[in-house]
C-alpha cells in the first residue's frame, strides 16, 4: 500500500511539475532565427500581420500572420513577379541579375478596412503600393510610380492626407495623390536635416546614416524609428517625436545593445508594448527580436529594467519555424492545392513553362531551357530559408532524363555558395561537390554514380556564428556519406540575404533535359 501511495504521489508531482513548466514556458529571442529582415508589423484586432524583404526572390514581399507576436505563419505575397516584362536583371537574362536589389524595406498599414503594403525597388527605380481588403486571401492590387522612395514609411494622417517619409540621413516627406498614384507636385521637402545626430556628432564621417524609417501615431503624437551605425559604434535605434508629421522633430537614442536595431512599435490587445527589431547574425541573415517597451514622459523606452535586450519574453513560447516559415515538401498535391507551398521562392523570376509538380505525380520537375555557364545565372532555382541555430535540407533526385552537360542537385545559395549535385558527362554520371567559400567555385569532390536515384543533404551550423556547412549523399536514403569540403558561409552585401536551401537544374551543352525531385525535407537538427 505504501509503495502504491508513493508511486501515485510521485506521478502526481511529476505531472504537476510538467504542466507548470509548460504553462511557464516563455518566448526566446530571437523570435525568428531566420532571415526575415526589414520587418513592419501591424495589429488588427487580435491578429498581427508582418511584411518583410526578400529582394530578388519571386514571389515577393512576404506577408506573415501571428496571434501572439512569436509564432508566425506565411499567408501570402504582395506580388508574383515585380515586373511583368522588360527587365533582364529580374529574369537573369543576357548575363544580368539583381542580387541584393529587387524590392526592399516595406511598410504595412491598415486604414478604413483596407490593407496597404508599400515598397520600392532599385532595380526598376519605382515605388510600389499594394492594396487588398482581405490580407489572408487577396487579391492584391498594384500601384507603381516614380520616383523610388528609399526606406519610406506610409503614413495615413487624421486629416485624410497620405504621406511618405523617406530617405537616409536627410529625411524627406511627400504627400501622395488621393488615388495614391504618385506624389503631389510641390510637396517634397526636408523634415529632418540630419536624423543621425543623436548617435553621430555633426561633422563625423562614415558609418550608416539614419535610415529604415517607420512612423507611428500614438496618443496624438508621431514617433519615428530609424537605424544608424555610428563609426566605431554599433547598430542603434534612433527615435524622433513630433506633434505634426512635418515637424519639428525632437530626437534621441532609443537602444544600443547587441546590435539589435531597425523596426518599430507594436502593442498587444492587453495594452503592452514592444519594439520589433532585427540583428545581423552572420550567414543565416538578419533575425527578428522583440524588446519590451514602457512609456516615460511621452517617450517609448526600449529594453528591460537595465535598458538591455532580454533573451526571454513574457510571451508564449515558439512552436518552431517549421512549417510556418520554412516547410518540408513531398511534392504531392491534392485537388485545389497550390502548386508550391508559400515557403518556396524562386531565385529571380521563374520560367513557369520549365517547372512542374504535375508532370510526374509526387515530384518536382525542373527542365532546362537554355545554356548557362555559371550557377548564379541559372534560372529556376527553387529556394527557401535556412534556419538557426542548426538545420538541414535533404532531397532525392532522379536523374534518368538529364542530358549531357546537365547539372542538378541541392545548393546553399549565396554569393559564396555550396553545391552538391549530379553532373552528366556523355553517358557517365558523377556526384560533384562545388565549394565557393572564397567567391571562387572549386570542384572539391567528384564521385562516380552508377544509379539514377540519389539522396543529397546539406547541413548548416549557425551556432554562435560558426557559419559552416557540410554536404552528404546517400545511395539508399539511409546511410549518409560526407563529400567534398566544408563550406565557410558568409553574409555578403552583393546578395544581401541569408543562405537559402535551393533545388536546381541547368544545362551547359544542350537543352530539354529534366531532373525529378522526389521530396525536400527540412529539419532543425
Amino acid at each position: 500500500m505504501e509503495k502504491t501511495f508513493f508511486f501515485y504521489l510521485l506521478v502526481s508531482i511529476s505531472l504537476t511539475t510538467s504542466l507548470h513548466a509548460q504553462q511557464n514556458q516563455k518566448a526566446q529571442n530571437p523570435v525568428i532565427f531566420a532571415d526575415v529582415p526589414d520587418i513592419s508589423i501591424i495589429r488588427v484586432g487580435k491578429n498581427y500581420y508582418m511584411s518583410s524583404t526578400t529582394m530578388h526572390m519571386s514571389p515577393g514581399v512576404p506577408i506573415m500572420k501571428s496571434t501572439d507576436l512569436v509564432n508566425w505563419k506565411l499567408i501570402g505575397y504582395c506580388y508574383d513577379t515585380l515586373n511583368k516584362v522588360g527587365v533582364d536583371a529580374m529574369n537573369l537574362d543576357n548575363g544580368k541579375s539583381t542580387y541584393g536589389r529587387g524590392s526592399w524595406a516595406s511598410s504595412i498599414r491598415y486604414h478604413k478596412g483596407t490593407y496597404y503594403v508599400s515598397t520600392f525597388a532599385q532595380t526598376t527605380g519605382k515605388t510600389y503600393i499594394y492594396t487588398t481588403k482581405d490580407i489572408e486571401k487577396g487579391p492584391w492590387k498594384a500601384i507603381e510610380f516614380k520616383p523610388m522612395m528609399h526606406d519610406h514609411s506610409l503614413v495615413f494622417d487624421d486629416d485624410g492626407k497620405v504621406y511618405m517619409l523617406y530617405g537616409g540621413g536627410k529625411l524627406r516627406l511627400v504627400e501622395l495623390k488621393e488615388d495614391l498614384s504618385g506624389v503631389k507636385d510641390g510637396t517634397d521637402h526636408v523634415v529632418i536635416e540630419n536624423a543621425t545626430l543623436p548617435t553621430t556628432p555633426e561633422g563625423s564621417r562614415g558609418g550608416l546614416p539614419a535610415e529604415g524609417s517607420q512612423v507611428f501615431k500614438v496618443n496624438g503624437k508621431f514617433y519615428l524609428f530609424n537605424i544608424s551605425w555610428p563609426p566605431g559604434g554599433q547598430r542603434s535605434v534612433i527615435i524622433h517625436r513630433a506633434d505634426k508629421i512635418d515637424g519639428p522633430w525632437q530626437g534621441k537614442i532609443g537602444l544600443q545593445d547587441k546590435g539589435v536595431a531597425q523596426g518599430g512599435l507594436i502593442d498587444t490587445p492587453d495594452g503592452r508594448w514592444f519594439a520589433y527589431l532585427f540583428q545581423d547574425y552572420g550567414a543565416v541573415g538578419r533575425i527578428p527580436y522583440l524588446v519590451p517597451v514602457k512609456w516615460v514622459d511621452g517617450w517609448p523606452v526600449i529594453g528591460d529594467e537595465n535598458g538591455k535586450v532580454p533573451m526571454t519574453l513574457d510571451l508564449p513560447a515558439s512552436k518552431g519555424l517549421i512549417p510556418g516559415i520554412v516547410a518540408s515538401d513531398e511534392f504531392t498535391r491534392k485537388k485545389n492545392d497550390a502548386a508550391l507551398p508559400l515557403a518556396w521562392q524562386w531565385n529571380h523570376n521563374p520560367v513557369n513553362e520549365l517547372w512542374s509538380v504535375t508532370a510526374r505525380k509526387g515530384y518536382l520537375r525542373l527542365t532546362t531551357g537554355r545554356i548557362d555557364t555559371t550557377f548564379l545565372q541559372a534560372r529556376n532555382t527553387l529556394t527557401q530559408r535556412t534556419i538557426g541555430p542548426v538545420s538541414s535540407g535533404t532531397t532525392s533526385i532522379d536523374v534518368s532524363n538529364m542530358k549531357d552537360g546537365d547539372f542538378a542537385g541541392i545548393t546553399l545559395l549565396q554569393r559564396n555558395y555550396g553545391i552538391l549535385g549530379v553532373k552528366i558527362e556523355g553517358d557517365k554520371k558523377s556526384l560533384v561537390m562545388i565549394n565557393a567559400s572564397d567567391n571562387k567555385p572549386v570542384v572539391a569532390a567528384t564521385v562516380p554514380l552508377n544509379q539514377n536515384v540519389v539522396h543529397l543533404k546539406a547541413v548548416c551550423n549557425f551556432t554562435n556564428k560558426k557559419d559552416i556547412a557540410d554536404f552528404f549523399y546517400s545511395l539508399d536514403g539511409k546511410t549518409w556519406t560526407p563529400i567534398g569540403t566544408q563550406l565557410k558561409m558568409a553574409y555578403t552585401i552583393p546578395h544581401f540575404m541569408g543562405y537559402r536551401y535551393g533545388l536546381f537544374n541547368y544545362a551547359t551543352k544542350e537543352t530539354g533535359g529534366y531532373a525529378d525531385f522526389d521530396y525536400f525535407r527540412i529539419d532543425n537538427k
